[in-house]
């Protein structure tokens, strides 16, 4: 084969590579984002911002938005300091079985939120809730003495599933830091008090408000706490209040425009959250990491090591055990409402899940979507990331744009661009069927893949394709026998990422399912909605049994996959 002729191919092969990556960012990304868009300022082809200033003026608006900013500013506050106390505990001080401890506090980001939610709603509903009937008995109270059914409730929820954001941001920084101002001002006779106010809180400020910035960013799009234990007190925010408009209509058009107006609440919070977290990161002055090695000195805490021991633990049983224990039992009950005493205990429940029609299509779908959506993802997102590391090209940053922007959106949002691209605007009607809600985890997760694998791609040296192409391999025999085995552990990593919250997904699908196609969140959702509380709560265990497996697993796949890769190295650098 003469240069030119291999050249062109390889030209060939690049171009069918980018034309692909970009058609795909813009079919799945960019179309359904620009539609919700045109939906909601655009009426009959004409701008209409009188109909938008209608719709955002209406009293259920306003008090859905307030209710948002209410609940994302009280999970932040707590989530921070929650966060940061516990980081804190585990990074800078002496407090035994740390390691333990840290792993145990980011439990409660793998767990679905709403079904914590719902086993809360169980344990301190004011008029069924398991707890408040407890301490009424006790206490001879007339009246609950807790209702977790409150703007307050919906912000306790989310503040124990969110503040992990802050645990993992700050835990790093606090681990990195130089200690070198500490150890001086321990000198020069500051307490442990002093110290850690004065000088650790503001060295890590940067990370404490990055980590509470996610926080807010995710309680601002959250539907599935606020709708367990909001709706049926009429509170709502903005993407419970899209559902609750959409569904009580039946999905008129007038509806899903209104949910378009509502979205871009939810799209210009999110861009100004990310835009105050990038400035935050970028300021020169809260440079904590120095250049030699250090370890920073570990606090020693005295007579506090124990008792602040035990509060982590109670925390941890209070957040975790408790909920996770208080599900499995519920979905055990006869009858909801029964105590919880042996004698009205049935394993049948559980293996009914596998028979009722409703439990075992939603097991079933969530399976078959999440694995179909990883394996799709991941190999567009590698694709669409071999473009973006090793390719060179003009507007290359339009890309990596769409690639991340369906992550930093609202799943409801994600649904909404969903729905008006998917339900035959173009000539292909997806609406009530499984394709819609494989459609949006594509785009939803679509930033974990290319995450993944640039993180590899970015290790592979160009010369090895270079030296492929020198022995007469085409560009993709030297992409298949030469890349992709290099980043093949990305790839899986990517598959993994993507599957786990995938399978737990209920914000986007919610807003998408039809009467055969829902999935685990969406079942536990609507059988909690219709009364149905232990079917929900058997389920809910069900799911909390896949995701613990599921977890194990990838974990010890993916470790054995970096053993694998140590091994790798160790033998390279063996001299000859």
């Amino acid at each position: 084969m003469t240069a030119p002729l291999a050249e062109k191919k390889k030209l060939d092969v690049s171009r069918l590579v980018l034309l692909f990556s970009i058609l795909i960012l813009v079919v799945i990304v960019a179309v359904p984002v620009l539609l919700i868009l045109v939906t909601a300022f655009f009426e009959n082809g004409k701008f209409n911002i009188a109909g938008v200033a209608k719709i955002l003026s209406d009293p259920d608006t306003y008090q859905a938005l307030l209710n948002s900013l209410v609940i994302a500013a009280g999970t932040t506050v707590v989530s921070t300091v929650l966060g940061t106390f516990f980081a804190w505990l585990v990074a800078r001080t002496d407090l035994p079985f740390k390691s333990t401890m840290k792993a145990l506090f980011l439990v409660p980001f793998m767990l679905p939120s709403f079904i914590g939610a719902l086993a809360w709603k169980v344990l301190l509903s004011p008029r069924s809730g398991y707890i408040n009937k407890l301490l009424m008995a006790i206490f001879g109270l007339e009246r609950a003495p807790f209702d977790i059914m409150s703007l307050g409730g919906i912000i306790a929820i989310e503040s124990m599933y969110l503040f992990p954001f802050v645990f993992l941001q700050v835990a790093g920084a606090l681990e990195r830091m130089d200690p070198t101002l500490e150890e001086s001002a321990r000198i020069s006779g500051a307490d442990l008090f002093t110290i850690t106010r004065k000088i650790t809180l503001p060295l890590v400020m940067p990370s404490i408000l990055a980590g509470a910035l996610l926080v807010a960013l995710y309680s601002l799009s959250h539907f599935g706490v606020p709708a367990i234990l909001g709706t049926e007190k009429g509170i709502f925010n903005i993407p419970t209040k899209i559902y609750e408009r959409i569904y009580s209509s039946g999905g008129s058009f007038g509806a899903i425009r209104v949910g378009t107006i509502l979205s871009t609440i939810l799209v210009i919070s999110a861009a100004l959250i990310l835009k105050l977290q990038d400035l935050l990161l970028k300021k020169g002055q809260y440079q904590v990491i120095a250049g030699k090695s250090m370890r920073p000195v570990v606090l020693k805490l005295r007579g506090l090591k124990y008792p602040l021991l035990a509060i982590s633990i109670i925390y941890i049983s209070i957040t975790v055990i408790l909920p996770t224990i208080t599900i499995f039992l519920v979905g055990g009950l006869k009858t909801y409402g029964l105590p919880f005493q042996l004698k009205f205990m049935t394993w049948d429940n559980y293996l009914k899940i596998f028979q009722w029609k409703i439990t075992k299509d939603a097991i079933w779908n969530s399976l078959y979507l999440s694995v179909g959506a990883a394996f799709v993802t991941m190999l567009a997102g590698t694709m669409i990331s071999y473009v973006i590391v090793k390719m060179k090209f003009r507007g290359k940053f339009i890309l990596q744009f769409l690639g991340v922007l369906p992550f930093s959106l609202p799943g409801t949002v994600i649904a909404l661009g969903v729905i008006l691209t998917w339900s035959g605007r173009f000539g292909i009607n997806l609406y009530n069927t499984p394709w819609i809600i494989f459609v949006a985890y594509v785009a939803r997760y679509m930033a974990f893949a290319i995450k993944s694998s640039s993180a590899s791609l970015s290790q592979v040296s160009d010369s090895l394709e270079e030296a492929g192409r020198a022995c007469g391999a085409t560009h993709w025999q030297s992409l298949k026998d030469i890349v992709l085995p290099l980043i093949r552990p990305g790839m899986i990593s990517a598959f993994f990422l993507i599957f786990l919250p995938a399978l737990r997904e209920l914000t986007t699908s919610v807003l998408l399912y039809g009467p055969t196609t829902r999935t685990i969140g969406v079942a536990i959702y609507t059988l909690n909605e219709d009364g149905e509380t232990v079917k929900a709560a058997a389920l809910a265990s069900i799911a909390l049994i896949i995701i613990f497996v599921g977890e194990t697993l990838i974990r010890k796949f993916l470790a054995t996959l970096e053993q694998r890769a140590t091994k790798v190295e160790e033998i390279k650098n063996v001299p000859a």
